[in-house]
């Protein structure tokens, strides 16, 4: 994560600050590629660790996002990403941990078939038509 004092104060009117954003998914969904493109462009992120925490709604206890973003990666996509020795049971409950995010998410991008770019320009495009 990028350093805080870098991102305009929460205190400032709503039409000067970038909305906080939460990342969830399971994971090799590409959280971490994602939040690595977006911070550096002034967006504020925060990784929330959803799919590792039996709390249905961690994403809004810990984070109080503004906007949540879901990325999803299928059980063959995300074994393949970050080299897991894991059965689909594990990315199955991963999934069901993360239920209440999907519910909730502002956006939701199966990643499976795109680039990191991609992700990124479809995250933008999305950012960039957001109002508070």
């Amino acid at each position: 994560m990028s350093d805080p004092s870098q991102h305009p104060s929460p205190d400032e009117p709503p039409s000067r600050r970038r909305p906080l954003i939460g990342v969830v998914g399971p994971c090799g969904s590409g959280k971490s590629t994602l939040i690595a493109q977006l911070e550096p462009r002034g967006y504020p992120c925060r990784h929330i660790a959803q799919e590792h925490s039996y709390v249905k709604d961690m994403w809004q206890r810990i984070s109080h996002p503004d906007l949540l973003i879901f990325l999803d990666a299928s059980f063959p996509i995300s074994t393949t990403r970050r080299k897991l020795n894991w059965f689909e049971s594990d990315h199955a409950e991963q999934q069901r941990r993360l239920s209440h995010a999907r519910q909730h998410a502002d956006l939701i991008v199966d990643t499976d078939s795109l680039t990191p770019d991609q992700v990124l320009d479809l995250v933008l495009a999305f950012l960039e038509g957001y109002t508070p």
